[in-house]
């Protein structure tokens, strides 16, 4: 069947992913994202690797609340984050992959730039987290949590890839930080985005 209307497509892809999640014990809520997930990826496996901790919504939805400024790890999580939704929820993103002073720490201490952002974002006081690219910034966010220097309201942890994706997700599960991540190598900046974007629609609508 050709369906021309976007949100017919959206909605027609939603009750297909629907009937798929069955098998699942997520709340109404959760499967709201994750249904989100799947959306983006076109993976139904997605519904078996995902994990929710120390109540990442509620604590996500709160901060939203609170006009709070988002740090993403690359400029295509930034890009694929809703503006008006955001906007709507008068919240900022920050995407300092492409800052001067990131290049400048990056060579300094031989480490990603990714690494060297997170450290740029907590200097400049921000304590929300979306990672879908890089296992580096997620483990340096650990860090300097364990070394004292961060507390984030949540993190949003689904870097994909082969080495040390599956590891600094695992790693994340150990804290007791409100979280979602995936088992295993798969994520991206694209989930992290829609996980996002997942929020901004639960709190303001579309």
């Amino acid at each position: 069947m050709y369906i021309k209307n976007p949100m017919e497509i959206e909605n027609k892809s939603m009750d297909i992913i629907d009937e798929v999640m069955g098998d699942t014990n997520f709340s109404e809520e959760e499967k709201i994202i994750a249904k989100r997930m799947i959306h983006t990826t076109g993976d139904f496996d997605y519904r078996n690797i995902i994990i929710f901790k120390n109540d990442f919504i509620g604590e996500a939805k709160k901060s939203i609340l609170e006009k709070v400024t988002i740090f993403t790890d690359t400029k295509m999580a930034y890009t694929g984050i809703n503006k008006p939704a955001l906007e709507k929820a008068g919240c900022e993103l920050k995407c300092y992959i492409d800052d001067e002073r990131v290049f400048s720490l990056s060579k300094e201490l031989g480490t990603t730039r990714s690494a060297c952002a997170v450290d740029l974002a907590i200097q400049d006081g921000i304590d929300i987290f979306v990672i879908g690219n890089a296992p580096t910034a997620l483990f340096r966010i650990l860090e300097l949590v364990k070394e004292g220097k961060a507390n984030p309201r949540f993190v949003v942890g689904v870097p994909v890839g082969f080495v040390g994706a599956a590891e600094s997700k695992e790693y994340l599960r150990e804290f007791d930080i409100p979280s979602i991540s995936t088992v295993g190598n798969k994520g991206g900046s694209n989930v992290a985005a829609s996980i996002i974007n997942a929020l901004l629609y639960m709190v303001v609508g579309r």
